[in-house]
């Protein structure tokens, strides 16, 4: 069976390398916190997905040039701020990318403004696109790794590996869709964290159901509008990794964006909220970057702008919330 270098220890990394290798794949896990690395190997339990224990042929290692040796496929499951810093280590032990790259990250790099497909060219070059593919959509490791039915897609540059990839992940519980936009695949993942921490805010706020759908419904809007700036097909962001992941986000008590935004509601600070989620909260940087984005291309992007006045220049949770509810009337697009 094919051997699988898996890069990130996190519960999605831990879940999904879990789930190929009871498909039979040979499967090592990387994470580049030695001693984490041998809790994980003689424990074979993630703590933080406790009463499930790994496939007793999964390998845990903090040896990332033994996770490259005789790898017919690498899979990563990093932070968006760690994926460039992790190619970068796979090249200088490589020499290059010489098998195909699924990402299952979700955000866009601050400072450049590139979602994390274009990261991954941008170290090992543009003659690696046809071994670069993304699986992303509404999955949460909680639920996955308990095998509740899941749905997601996988993209890639090359229809051949797209379809490969499908493949590869596909169990009966874990359903994967090819989606040939790749841009707009990443793009979806990465946006709807953003209005997750707005949809945290709001019921922390004490606020309804009623406010939650009208946040998530305009907050699909403005990811579509914003979605030209990466050239995305609009009806990607109508499925599994749009509207899909934006509402398992909004919606899931297992959503860290979600927890963090109510948090922020209840009083922490943005400090406060990330520490007691204890894990990396990935829309508080995508929003800096959007922002960017939309400053770049004047567009107007309501949401994600309270959000960024909340988190990074001091504005009262209510107090953003009033100004959304205070900005002109105008027709709904659709």
């Amino acid at each position: 069976m094919m051997r699988i270098g898996y890069l990130g220890a996190g519960t999605w990394g831990f879940c999904l390398a879990n789930l190929l290798a009871k498909k039979g794949y040979r499967v090592r896990l990387w994470t580049a916190r030695e001693q984490f690395a041998e809790q994980l190997q003689v424990e074979r339990e993630h703590p933080k997905l406790r009463g499930y224990k790994a496939h007793p042929d999964l390998e845990v290692t903090s040896d990332l040039s033994r996770i490259l040796d005789g790898a017919e496929l690498l899979v990563e499951s990093v932070t968006s701020k760690g994926v460039r810093s992790v190619c970068q280590k796979v090249l200088h032990l490589m020499g290059g990318l010489k098998v195909p790259f699924v990402l299952t990250s979700k955000g866009i790099e601050g400072g450049s403004g590139k979602l994390l497909y274009e990261v991954v060219l941008d170290v090992f070059g543009e003659e690696a696109k046809d071994k670069v593919a993304y699986i992303s959509g509404p999955g949460h490791a909680e639920e996955v790794i308990r095998e509740l039915p899941a749905s997601v897609v996988s993209s890639a540059y090359s229809s051949d590996l797209m379809n490969e990839v499908a493949k590869i992940f596909f169990t009966p519980h874990f359903r994967v869709y090819p989606n040939s936009d790749l841009p707009g695949v990443a793009f979806g993942g990465a946006l709807k964290n953003i209005i997750a921490i707005a949809c945290g805010i709001s019921d922390g706020l004490g606020f309804g159901d009623s406010t939650k759908a009208a946040l998530m419904t305009r907050g699909l809007h403005e990811i579509r509008k914003l979605s030209v700036v990466k050239q995305c097909r609009a009806e990607t962001l109508n499925g599994l990794a749009g509207l899909g992941d934006l509402c398992v986000t909004c919606l899931s008590r297992f959503s860290r964006n979600y927890s963090f935004g109510r948090l922020l509601a209840e009083g922490r600070s943005a400090e406060q909220a990330l520490a007691e989620v204890g894990m990396v909260v990935e829309g508080a940087s995508t929003c800096v970057a959007a922002m960017e984005l939309a400053r770049k291309a004047d567009i107007p992007v309501p949401i994600t702008e309270a959000i960024y006045a909340i988190l990074y220049e001091g504005m009262a949770p209510i107090d953003a919330v009033r100004a959304l509810l205070q900005r002109s009337i105008k027709e709904e697009p659709l």
